[in-house]
């Protein structure tokens, strides 16, 4: 007797969404993510997660194919080019920290992927193995982060951009001729990314704040200066405590986030004891900014001393008549 697929899971109505945390964060129950979902439960799961912007589903006993099935109810399954993808399926990011192999590079504020043109909607994290103390993943929602911005700040923002570059990866490469080599090779596959600073969900429509320092190198077009400032007060706006969500992991807990809208950072208090998580990622669309593009005399002026390129210069240097 051939072996079956198991039918699918026609739950929709039996799934249960307990809001956990004021501004973002809630707690899915009536699942079991082993077996296939029907379109209904996937629909809820997605108003869901555009809705609460982090989804936890606890006690999920989940393998690396229910995982990847799971992501791909939402879209297509990326491959993160800098992280420690499963030899078999590229798609599966394992981290597996421990004595000898210390945690890197998450425990900064930030949207995964950032330096895509196309950065991923949401993330899919699985706890295998996690320590008995620490550990924790911090998540902050940036549309909160938005909405307490005064409407003066609110319109300032409007049709910005920043340029962001996988910078915080870039560490990776040594100085040796083959990994700067390499490091060239990723530069020309992964040119900077320009994303509006305000990004509009596409399914809610609410607004966020969309820069992080972990991918962000400056607002385009904006004098140095004025733009290191700026993207500091930007930066500092995931420090409010009321719109952060402070994850405690258990084992077989799956939380599903939203990259469109909140930031995360993992905390390493736990090393060297053992981690272990598996994760997916499932690629999102070109974000979309409000208001009219900020460009010109909007973002700079000229100032005395200024170095001025030749292709803007009324005279050139050379034609200058001299006594």
């Amino acid at each position: 007797m051939s072996e079956t697929a198991p039918a699918p899971v026609r739950a929709a109505s039996s799934i249960k969404v307990r809001r956990i945390s004021p501004y973002l964060g809630a707690a899915v129950t009536g699942l079991d993510l082993t077996r296939p979902l029907d379109e209904a439960t996937v629909a809820a799961i997605a108003s869901a997660h555009a809705e609460h912007e982090v989804l936890v589903f606890p006690d999920q006993k989940i393998g690396p194919e229910d995982l990847k099935r799971f992501g791909r109810y939402f879209g297509k399954l990326s491959v993160h080019p800098f992280s420690t993808n499963a030899e078999d399926t590229p798609e599966l990011i394992v981290y597996d920290n421990k004595e000898g192999n210390p945690p890197r590079a998450t425990d900064l504020w930030h949207s995964d992927e950032m330096f895509r043109e196309c950065p991923p909607m949401g993330t899919a994290l699985c706890a295998k193995i996690v320590p008995e103390l620490g550990g924790d993943t911090c998540f902050c929602s940036m549309t909160a982060a938005y909405d307490m911005l005064s409407d003066k700040m609110q319109n300032f923002l409007s049709g910005l951009e920043a340029v962001n570059d996988f910078k915080i990866f870039k560490t990776l490469f040594s100085e040796s001729e083959d990994d700067q080599r390499r490091l060239h090779e990723y530069e020309l596959q992964y040119p900077k990314a320009t994303h509006p600073v305000v990004r509009v969900h596409p399914v809610t429509g609410r607004k966020a704040i969309y820069v992080s320092r972990s991918f962000t190198v400056c607002i385009k077009g904006m004098d140095e200066t004025e733009s290191q400032i700026l993207l500091e007060r930007l930066y500092r706006l995931n420090s409010m405590l009321e719109i952060q969500y402070r994850h405690r992991w258990e084992p077989d807990m799956l939380v599903f986030w939203d990259n469109r809208s909140v930031q995360h950072a993992a905390v390493h208090d736990y090393y060297p004891q053992r981690r272990l998580m598996e994760r997916v990622t499932i690629t999102g669309d070109k974000p979309r900014g409000t208001g009219e593009r900020a460009e010109g005399t909007a973002l700079q002026r000229f100032k005395p001393g200024k170095e001025v390129p030749d292709s803007e210069r009324t005279t050139r240097y050379h034609d200058v008549k001299r006594p």
